[in-house]
């Protein structure tokens, strides 16, 4: 059962529109929807709230780290509650996957992730959640040769941020399902409606 959600960013007003942050943006819509505040925690190095979701207690993390560094947030608050890596679900931004695709796995590689890497450096194991927002590629936008980093530490054109947005929605739908540990059947909900 998952006791820790964690979504992947960079802190600060200069990057919340940034498709880097779509890991932010879940969480601060989970704590929203829970009625709860995201708190600035120093010993977690990062924001982070309690949450009463679906009728278990869940922690909600936004680390201030920044992405390359995220494992140090996650590491330090699974140490302090004792959260194994099969409890956490890491929510990220995803450059192989379309504006509006949304998809959720279980354990598997980093696909180069910076987050995901030191992750999996504090955790010592790739063994936990991920849901993968989808934000495009910048080798699809016609006519623009962006590169990857520039491209993810960018606002999303009008289309995509209405695509992600949806896509948010509907993983936020899966939720509920999926917390309560019937895992197949949101990933299959999920994976049908984005």
């Amino acid at each position: 059962m998952i006791r820790l959600i964690v979504g992947l960013g960079n802190p600060g007003s200069k990057h919340e529109t940034d498709r880097h942050n779509a890991g932010f943006w879940f969480v601060s819509l989970l704590a929203k929807q829970a009625g709860v505040t995201l708190e600035q925690e120093k010993r977690f190095h990062g924001k982070v709230a309690k949450a009463s979701l679906y009728g278990r207690d869940i922690w909600l993390l936004q680390p201030d780290t920044f992405m390359n560094l995220s494992g140090q947030s996650v590491g330090a608050l699974c140490r302090f509650h004792q959260i194994q890596p099969e409890e956490v679900l890491v929510v990220h931004d995803e450059l192989d996957l379309k504006a509006g695709v949304a998809r959720l796995k279980f354990a598997g590689g980093t696909g180069g992730h910076n987050g995901l890497k030191d992750i999996l450096a504090h955790l010592s194991s790739p063994d936990y959640w991920r849901l993968r927002i989808g934000i495009g590629h910048p080798r699809d936008l016609p006519g623009r040769l962006m590169d990857v980093a520039d491209y993810v530490l960018r606002k999303p054109l009008l289309e995509e941020q209405i695509a992600i947005d949806i896509a948010l929605s509907r993983s936020l739908d899966a939720m509920p399902l999926f917390l309560k540990g019937e895992t197949a059947t949101a990933v299959k909900d999920l994976h049908s409606s984005c």
